[in-house]
């Protein structure tokens, strides 16, 4: 009798978890899009460029802070490797040199291919408009770096003085814990000056027709809360829930302030309504001032700006979402009752 054997390869690593996550990307095909759209003009001789985009997304899954540490990460573990469907990695140089070959329109082309996998395997983009309301937020992060990155510049960063680096803005889906995009600016754009550009893109990725728009709440920071940036979203139809962006304009308007109400949540913290009309807006807009008492003994200050009514447009902002009820409106939006 013809005897059969079979041989098999055993392959062992320490990050079993991600290797366990790997297999499930590429039973998905998560990776799929950007090897369709991106397309970056460098001859392949042993690894494609796609290829090595794949080891550096992987060496940064498996903690890589650069992609210096491929060699050290991902080359030694052939069984990592293995789980995401790499035979073999690409040295940490050839894959830097890829990089260095791409170009805006490869940067553009990525960004399609993400649009796409978001799209495909994401909750938010599945969203009930009709059942429920979407949240957004939208807001930058100061990301420090070093003087030879790209787009660095000198800008602010949290607690972190006369330091250089970039901001990365981006556009959360709340409810559904998801980063629906994100974009790189220099160390100098504030939020007021890229929440246009995050915004419009939002758009694109989410498809937000007029419909899904007017179920749609942006949640904005002070930065993005100035009369032109609220009035761009309410001209498109969103309702919106910031801060206002001018401290001259707060301190006028909490002048009409008639009834101070204490925060039952929040010892110190008072709530009122703003009781002068919102001209300057295209919609109607309802205002509620908020002061807290600082460990000086001096009042911060601050003014809320909103569409959102409990009896009005049928959001609780008390209790936020019916999805996860995480509270968005904040203990003091209760004068809203």
């Amino acid at each position: 009798m013809n005897e059969s054997t079979t041989k098999t390869t055993k392959h062992f690593t320490g990050s079993a978890s991600l290797a366990a996550l790997g297999v499930q990307l590429r039973q998905l095909d998560v990776f799929g899009p950007i090897r369709k759209t991106v397309q970056i003009a460098q001859k392949a001789v042993k690894h494609t460029p796609i290829d090595k985009l794949h080891d550096a997304f992987i060496s940064i899954l498996a903690g890589a802070h650069g992609l210096v540490e491929i060699n050290t990460r991902l080359r030694n573990d052939p069984g990592l490797q293995n789980a995401f469907g790499r035979t073999r990695c690409a040295e940490q140089s050839v894959v830097q040199e890829t990089l260095d070959r791409c170009t805006a329109e490869n940067v553009h082309q990525m960004e399609q291919a993400m649009d796409t996998i978001y799209r495909q395997h994401s909750q938010g983009y599945e969203h009930n408009y009709a059942r429920d309301w979407h949240i957004l937020d939208v807001d930058m992060s100061g990301l420090p770096c070093g003087r030879k990155a790209a787009f660095e510049s000198p800008g602010y960063f949290a607690k972190q003085r006369n330091r250089r680096g970039r901001q990365l803005g981006r556009v959360l889906s709340t409810c559904y814990e998801e980063v629906v995009l994100d974009r790189l600016f220099d160390g100098k754009t504030q939020l007021s000056r890229a929440r246009l550009s995050l915004m419009e893109a939002a758009e694109r990725t989410l498809d937000l027709d007029e419909r899904k728009r007017a179920r749609t709440v942006v949640r904005i920071d002070a930065g993005g809360g100035s009369v032109d940036d609220v009035n761009w979203l309410l001209s498109r139809g969103y309702q919106v829930h910031c801060k206002d962006y001018s401290s001259s304009r707060v301190q006028r308007l909490l002048q009409s302030v008639q009834d101070w109400i204490d925060d039952p949540k929040v010892q110190g913290r008072q709530v009122g309504w703003v009781r002068l009309p919102a001209a300057e807006y295209v919609r109607p807009e309802q205002r509620i001032a908020v002061r807290c008492r600082k460990a000086n003994g001096q009042w911060g200050m601050g003014v809320l700006v909103s569409t959102l009514s409990r009896r009005g447009a049928g959001f609780d902002p008390a209790r936020g979402c019916a999805r996860c009820r995480s509270g968005h409106g904040e203990a003091f939006l209760r004068v809203l009752v």
